[in-house]
């Protein structure tokens, strides 16, 4: 890898917001959906100045704030394929569950995280905290219970102390260099002197991998679906959205040098991820797997793919990634031999 970056340094951050409620309010077991949904309605209002009804009939669309962050519009990127849709610059991390009856508490706080992808949507930050103090003054549910925003954090993605994003007062956003440093492999080239390394995936909320439209089971499920797809999101977000072109992998070489020499112990079960869709006036199943997913394979063939496993953690993989899908905690054996140190 002479010349090559020995890290990238990324325009990604993570903020966890919490809140408070002024009464009860059901609470489902993924909130996703609705957190998206009173987000997206909340952005549109404080950014859209046209009231045009559909955006990309819109004189506005490619430079309106609330598509370039909620709803992006599709642009010519770096690969063969061009896409019709693309992947919005946003994560939304919903509370893994509600409380154990079911219920957020009136006046106790409760957190939510989001990810930001990209210079110009971390520009947005003010906006988007604005957006959820109006989300949260419309009020959540069926119920419209109204809240409050108490705190805005950036975590460090070393797991150092969050820095505040709100003054004191609440009054003003207050902005960080954020950026994710993300070191890429150094290993040996040659092959019978690696060790095996594993890559375990603890997803923690229902990763929804589909085919032809249908999502994937725990029996439908094998290594080439799993790494093709995450190498596919994490080249557009790259392209699109993190302004690294060109791709800093060659996504077919990677996956023929690990795929034949490639195990896997998987103990996963489907979880069900039940929605109510406004729009369709009807209730949709989310759901998809959740569990540990293992795969090891020789070092030289696996250590390729691990910094954009790490960099999942806060991308997310598969369908609805934005509304909190498809998320998980990575654990591996590789040691800092294998990867090089951070600039």
């Amino acid at each position: 890898m002479s010349g090559a970056p020995r890290a990238l340094a990324l325009p990604l951050a993570r903020y966890r917001f919490t809140a408070q409620l002024e009464a009860d309010l059901p609470w489902p077991v993924f909130a996703g959906p609705l957190l998206r949904s009173v987000f997206g309605a909340a952005l549109h209002h404080v950014a859209c100045t046209t009231g045009q009804p559909r955006c990309p009939a819109c004189p506005l669309w490619r430079s309106c704030p609330y598509p370039a962050v909620f709803e992006t519009p599709p642009r010519p990127t770096q690969f063969e394929q061009q896409f019709s849709q693309v992947p919005n610059p946003y994560v939304i991390e919903p509370p893994l569950a509600g409380a154990g009856d079911g219920m957020l508490r009136a006046g106790e706080p409760w957190v939510w995280h989001m990810v930001l992808a990209g210079e110009s949507t971390l520009a947005r930050l003010d906006l988007i905290v604005h957006a959820w103090r109006r989300a949260l003054r419309q009020g959540l549910g069926e119920r419209r219970v109204p809240g409050r925003l108490l705190s805005v954090e950036r975590l460090d993605p070393d797991g150092g102390a969050p820095l505040p994003v709100l003054a004191g007062d609440g009054s003003r956003v207050i902005a960080h260099e954020s950026r994710l440093w993300l070191p890429l492999p150094a290993v040996d080239a040659d092959e019978s002197a690696t060790p095996t390394l594993e890559a375990t995936l603890h997803l923690t909320t229902p990763l929804r991998l589909q085919h032809q439209g249908q999502a994937l089971g725990p029996e439908q499920l094998d290594a080439r679906t799993l790494l093709s797809q995450m190498l596919r999101r994490t080249n557009l977000m790259l392209d699109l959205h993190l302004g690294v072109r060109p791709a800093p992998f060659d996504a077919p070489a990677l996956l023929a040098a690990v795929l034949p020499v490639l195990s896997e112990r998987r103990a996963l079960r489907w979880q069900d991820a039940p929605r109510y869709s406004a729009r369709q006036r009807r209730e949709m199943n989310l759901g998809g797997v959740v569990g540990r997913w293992t795969i090891s394979a020789p070092a030289h063939a696996l250590a390729p793919l691990l910094p954009w496993l790490h960099l999942g953690q806060w991308l997310h993989l598969g369908k609805n990634a934005t509304m909190g899908l498809g998320g998980y905690r990575l654990e591996t054996s590789a040691t800092n031999a294998l990867l090089s140190e951070t600039v």
